[in-house]
Parts: structure tokens; sequence; C-alpha cells
């Protein structure tokens, strides 16, 4: 009897034998439409500012911000997710600028509106933090503590004047329970059913948003541990996403995305809804820092981070890479 073959009969070798062999059989890809440019526009400046924490990652002021605009659409970055940086006496404890339909992130949702129209999918920063003189995401009662329901009447007021901006999505991100279903209604009650809700249904208390607090200037005193999730906790996350999903989020988000691929992979296989992930400031200054001490090759260090966030399941991610992949894929 003829015996034909040799030990190992099984050779996944031959899959890996070129590059082209490698991008024909290869199971997650990523297109310029998977991803979203995370955008900081500042109140009063009129050149960019540099982010020390971020290389490369400016303040935009509103022409800067209409000319990245451009730039996502060129490259054929699906959306851009815009965050207002006030005037530092223009801050509160109320966050009222962040109502103001003259507030520096209402104007520039119509800035880029104006430039870009449709052509980009244009989200906004639904959150107090970066217009409160305390820093956190809500109203403060007597005691100090974030009073969810005050700030969620916050919310809604917050979602009605990005709304009349023009924006095509909102971000509702900051972790007060009930804020999608209150937000959703707010937005029914003046006719903007259209505009979708992007819930951040799983939003961690993490040490990776360090670089972030720069980005927007933060005034946060203490921490956001009494509403942002436990690092710890995963079951936790499932039952934000189905109280999110219950109250009328189109999409949801995982934030922050490559500490948490298993807490997102979980989310993609639960819901019908599209998963977006966001790779945090945190995330980007490792990259961008070791690759400057020459430790990992940035290029490919950036597209391994995002072939692994999209492999775990989110359809879009939020980076601050967004245009610069866009344009080498």
């Amino acid at each position: 009897m003829t015996v034909y073959g040799s030990f190992p009969g099984a050779r996944p070798r031959r899959l890996r034998t070129n590059p082209a062999m490698r991008r024909m059989v290869a199971e997650t890809r990523l297109h310029p439409a998977d991803l979203i440019l995370p955008a900081f526009v500042r109140e009063g400046v009129t050149e960019p500012l540099a982010i020390s924490a971020m290389p490369g990652v400016v303040q935009h002021s509103l022409d800067t911000l209409r000319k990245a605009a451009v730039e996502a659409v060129t490259a054929g970055v699906s959306g851009i997710m815009l965050f207002g940086v006030p005037e530092d006496e223009k801050k509160d404890a109320l966050g009222t600028a962040g109502t103001d339909p003259e507030g520096i992130l209402q104007v520039a949702v119509r800035a880029v509106r104006d430039e870009v129209g449709d052509d980009l999918v244009i989200m906004s920063d639904l959150c107090l933090d970066e217009y409160t003189d305390h820093g956190h995401c809500g109203v403060l009662d007597s005691a100090g503590r974030v009073d969810n329901d005050a700030t969620l009447e916050r919310y809604a007021e917050m979602a009605q004047v990005q709304a009349d901006a023009g924006v095509h999505v909102v971000g509702t991100s900051g972790m007060m329970d009930g804020q999608v279903g209150v937000v959703r209604d707010a937005l029914d009650t003046i006719g903007k059913e259209d505009v979708a809700v992007l819930a951040y249904a799983v939003k961690y208390s993490s040490a990776f948003y360090g670089p972030f607090r720069e980005a927007v200037g933060s005034s946060l005193t203490g921490d956001r541990k009494t509403y942002q999730q436990d690092p710890a906790n995963s079951r936790e996350s499932m039952r934000e996403l189905a109280l999110d999903l219950e109250e009328g989020a189109d999409m949801v988000m995982v934030k922050p995305a490559g500490p948490y691929l298993d807490v997102l992979a979980k989310v993609a296989a639960e819901v019908a809804v599209p998963v977006a992930a966001y790779q945090i400031s945190g995330e980007y200054a490792m990259i961008e820092a070791a690759a400057e001490k020459g430790w990992i090759d940035r290029d490919k260090a950036i597209l391994e981070s995002l072939t692994g966030i999209k492999r775990a399941g989110a359809q879009t991610i939020l980076t601050y890479w967004a245009t610069e992949v866009a344009r080498a894929l």
C-alpha cells in the first residue's frame, strides 16, 4: 500500500507564503469607511494649538476644523466626532456653554455642516464635562455628587441645540442612567426624529483618558468612578447595553477599545445594531511615544491595533489616525 504525504499533513503555512496569498485569505479588512475622526475645536483661537500629550493632534480653530473635515471626506472617512473647548471664563457649574446655541460646539457643527454637508456623518459629544467649572459630566448636588436626574434635563437641552445646529448623530457619553431615552424623547419632541443616537453604552473609568483631559482643557477635580464603569466588571456592561437598546439607541459604543477587546467582542455578538469602539487618547499616545523612542514600527503598530479592534467586532472605529490611515488604505 502506498502512503502519500509526510508529517505534518496539514500545513497552514501554505496560506502565508507571499503577500498576495495573505491578502487573499485575510479574515479581517480595514476600510476607510470604518473610521471616524474625533476632533477638538477651541473657542477664540485663530491658529490650531498642539496637544503635547497627543503628538500630531491639535485643538482646531474653526478654519482648520473645516479643512480637517474636507480632508476626512477626501480620504473616505465616514464621520467626524466633534468636541468643543470653550473659553475658561465661560465654564460654570451647569455647563451653560454646552446648551448655548452660540456655544463653540454648536458653532463648530454648523461650520462643518456648511463645509461638507452630508458627505461626512457629523457627530457631537453630548456631555457637560467640557463646559463645567468642576469638570464632571453632570450637575452636582449640594453634597458635591453628580445628580443623575438633574443632569438628564441638561442633556435634553444639549441634544436639542446640537440637533438644531445640524448634527447627524449625538454621542451620549456622560454615563447617566436613562440618558438615551431622555435624549431620544427630546429630539423627537422638536421633530428631529432623523438625528441618530450613538450610545456610549460601555464606558469605563480608565487611566487611558489622561491625554484627553489636556485636549478638552478639563477642569476635573476628583474622578468619575460613580458613573463610569469599573474596569473589573464585564457583566455590568451587558446590563448597560441592554438598557440603552431598550431606550432607543441606534448605535452603541465600547470605550476604551484596546484594553476592552473582550467586552467589545461580547457586545458585538449580542446586538443587531452597529457597534463602534473608541481608540482613546491614551492608546494613541502610547503608540506615538513608543514609536518616537524607536521601540516599535509606528505604521505597523497603528494598523495592527486597529485591525485588532475590527477583528473583535467593531464596525466603526473612532481613532485620531482616521484620516492618515484612510489615506494609506
